[in-house]
């Protein structure tokens, strides 16, 4: 399901906040699939050590957002809106089969899906995230991918604002202190941008509006409700599919039909994979290691990919940027390790 981030997101653990972030980051989106997190997530059956589950969650995270920067740019295939809804139609049928062959959707057994908690949970929450994916794929259509992560760094704040202005949670000194870190940050990255596209960073901003708006939802709707990533996705991909496949008449049409044998039907199948292992692999990040340990984990991640995305895609950044986005991961940090409290 892709976002271009499922990044969407996310990503990007064991508390609840570091859950919130940490796993759409992984998102989807941008990062495509980016799983949609939940009020609590319980620890998988199955574990895997911390030394090995997370270089392999990093390198499918890092390794979704560039091949999908690959497809749009580079291949030229560029429908965002089929994309992700090709992401979400094989990740609904990937973990239907998961489901029936292993036992990593197990977690679905204990959840009681009335149709009122459908339609006043699922859908909802499906439409923000069908929006968010949409948006952040693309926005890479307009932008590079290292200005992208960088403005990922913004979500945390947009969940405070979201936060304080519907009162689910009172400001204080602290958190003031982070949004002003991290919104300076992220300020003098766009300033420092030198191939700046209003288009996509209104785009990108609207998706991380999205976003956080769907992780708040999440905690006011389904509190308390147990769903790892897997479980999560198994859920909300059916949902975001239908609502996307709604909207490609009206956005991309046909088009990106009668380009599939040009962009190579087997790129299509391998990108789509890559995003679901992705989500597999969320499942067994959950219950890897400490929320100190994934939050730097997903830091880490993070500089790999905007390096990583500069030596590939030749996309300059500036000392500006370096400076901007070091205050905005110092203060992502102390949001995470303080629990957004």
């Amino acid at each position: 399901m892709s976002s271009t981030d499922y990044d969407k997101s996310t990503a990007s653990a064991s508390d609840k906040d570091s859950q919130m972030l940490e796993v759409h980051e992984e998102k989807t989106s941008d990062e495509p699939l980016p799983s949609p997190a939940t009020a609590s997530l319980p620890r998988p059956k199955a574990k895997l050590s911390a030394a090995t589950i997370i270089p392999i969650w990093i390198v499918l995270s890092s390794s979704v957002i560039i091949y999908n920067n690959y497809v749009y740019n580079t291949l030229e295939f560029r429908f965002p809106v089929f994309l992700v809804t090709w992401h979400l139609t094989f990740a609904a049928i990937g973990t239907r089969v998961l489901q029936r062959t292993t036992h990593l959707l197990d977690g679905a057994k204990d959840i009681h899906m009335s149709k009122e908690m459908f339609a006043r949970s699922i859908l909802p929450i499906g439409f923000l995230f069908s929006a968010s994916l949409i948006l952040s794929n693309t926005a890479y259509l307009y932008l590079s991918v290292a200005y992208i992560q960088m403005l990922k760094a913004f979500t945390p704040v947009a969940i405070l604002l979201i936060s304080w202005t519907f009162r689910i949670q009172d400001p204080n000194k602290r958190l003031a202190l982070i949004v002003m870190m991290i919104s300076c940050g992220v300020a003098l990255t766009s300033h420092g941008e030198l191939h700046f596209n209003m288009v996509g960073f209104l785009t990108q901003a609207a998706a991380v509006g999205f976003e956080a708006s769907r992780l708040v939802m999440i905690q006011i709707l389904l509190h308390g409700l147990k769903m790892d990533p897997l479980v999560s996705l198994h859920y909300y991909a059916p949902v975001c599919a239908l609502i996307n496949l709604a909207v490609i008449p009206f956005t991309e049409g046909l088009a990106p039909f009668h380009e599939i044998m040009r962009a190579g039907p087997l790129i299509l199948l391998s990108n789509a994979c890559v995003a679901f292992l992705l989500n597999v692999a969320a499942v067994f990040l959950v219950g890897a290691g400490s929320g100190l340990v994934l939050t730097l984990a997903g830091v880490f991640k993070d500089i790999l990919l905007i390096t990583g995305s500069v030596l590939a895609f030749g996309a300059p950044i500036t000392p500006l940027q370096v400076v901007g986005y070091s205050i905005a991961l110092a203060g992502l940090v102390l949001f995470k390790t303080s629990g957004g409290k």
